[in-house]
């Protein structure tokens, strides 16, 4: 049975090293074209300077800020955590789809992994 737009429970996953707080307003209004973000989390190093300009937005919008310090410089350690939490969300969460917000590919295979379990998967991001 197929669950109309509105019902549909989405996960919203934003990776705050490729996303700015600027797109918060228009990206929630996206999503809601396909469903309810049921569930809203952002991944980054919160104590980092560059980040402070999402705390406004995250208390506005009810997004959940995980904490992933940066122990070693280049490594993706924000993209690891956002990676388990979508994969014990799919496990453990009846979702009808997540949604990944990021401007890089760092996500395809966790966006296949997701679609082979029968759960629809919305890109966004900025890409140049």
């Amino acid at each position: 049975m197929e669950t109309d737009a509105a019902q549909k429970k989405l996960a919203v996953l934003i990776d705050a090293d490729n996303a700015q707080p600027s797109i918060v307003e228009g990206l929630f209004s996206e999503i809601a074209k396909y469903g309810i973000a049921s569930v809203k989390r952002i991944y980054g190093d919160w104590t980092r300077p560059n980040l402070k300009n999402w705390k406004d937005s995250l208390l506005e919008h009810s997004i959940q800020p995980i904490q992933q310090f940066s122990y070693t410089y280049g490594k993706n350690a924000t993209d690891s955590s956002l990676i388990i939490d979508a994969m014990d969300l799919l496990y453990s969460e009846p979702l009808d789809g997540f949604c990944i917000v990021s401007s890089d590919s760092d996500f395809t295979r966790l966006s296949s992994r997701i679609r082979e379990s029968g759960r629809k998967v919305y890109g966004f991001g900025e890409f140049n």
